[in-house]
């Protein structure tokens, strides 16, 4: 299990009187510890960092103690399938190859859209505590991640929304990563969807503007005029959460027959947790106590 807690943070807020919802994230720690785990290139610190900013927005919004956020994306680049999970601030994430390295996009900044894929699926589980997880699926509209994130709320959650995610990298350090989520709520005026409109050109580069000013000054800077009113100040960073006993459980579900193949084999198991790389050995011994656990009647 690891656990990586140190400044990020996002900040609840309110504009125009609770006329739209918004989401202030700083997750450079949180980013520079999964690039650091994963020995993700450039481009794919900025992949993941996207992603566990974004999954970060829906984690936190969740009510229940023990609720959790899964969001998948499976596009057509050579990143191969990246996975983040949520529970409310804590974060982790994963993919299947955070070594690509692609040339940068003409504009100079680096082809996240590339190394996901332009074409796929987002797919978003949400465990909350009953029988049945919500599913939420959309096609991916970019690859670029900020715009897939609106497109999933404004298509699967019926809520329109104004997404920019950011990281900005140098070499292997993680120099500011952050979010901003916006949503209109009901009673919204024409006129604050028509500032928030024009206003919306000022997030597009969030990460730079992170640099550059503390959050509280860029709230004041980019909402003034829309009465921001801050709500609540959460703490948000890196937690994996994986451990023995669910290694354990992991084992007891491959069923019997699998159990008593690696048992005849005489070698033990090592299972490897795909987010933090923590490993775990199980002896002989040990396994045949999961046996005897999983044909228990």
């Amino acid at each position: 299990m690891q656990t990586k807690l140190t400044g990020d943070r996002v900040l609840h807020m309110t504009l125009m009187d609770g006329q739209a919802r918004v989401l202030f994230l700083e997750t450079t720690n949180m980013v520079q510890h999964a690039a650091d785990i994963h020995n993700a290139t450039p481009v794919c610190t900025a992949a993941l960092g996207r992603l566990m900013t974004g999954t970060a927005m829906l984690g936190v919004m969740m009510k229940g103690e023990n609720e959790s956020v899964t969001v998948t994306i499976k596009g057509d680049g050579p990143m191969g399938t990246l996975v983040a999970v949520a529970n409310h601030g804590h974060v982790k994430a994963c993919a299947d190859d955070p070594q690509v390295e692609l040339p940068l996009r003409a504009d100079g900044k680096l082809d996240v859209g590339g190394a996901v894929g332009h074409h796929g699926r987002m797919s978003v589980v949400k465990d909350l505590g009953l029988r049945e997880p919500y599913i939420g699926q959309c096609q991916l509209v970019s690859g670029e991640l900020g715009i897939d994130f609106a497109n999933y709320f404004t298509t699967s959650e019926q809520q329109p929304s104004l997404v920019a995610l950011g990281v900005l990298v140098s070499g292997t350090r993680v120099l500011k990563a952050g979010g901003l989520l916006i949503q209109p709520l009901p009673g919204c005026t024409e006129e604050t969807l028509s500032a928030l409109e024009l206003r919306s050109p000022m997030f597009a580069d969030i990460s730079r503007e992170m640099t550059m000013a503390s959050m509280e000054q860029l709230t004041e800077d980019w909402f003034r005029g829309l009465e921001p009113q801050l709500l609540e100040e959460q703490p948000i960073g890196w937690h994996c959460g994986c451990g023995r006993e669910k290694m354990e459980k992991a084992l007891i579900s491959l069923g019997a027959k699998e159990l008593q193949s690696l048992i005849d084999e005489d070698e033990g198991a090592e299972l490897t947790c795909h987010f933090c790389h923590g490993q775990y050995r199980f002896t002989t011994e040990d396994l045949k106590q999961l046996l005897a656990k999983a044909t228990r009647p």
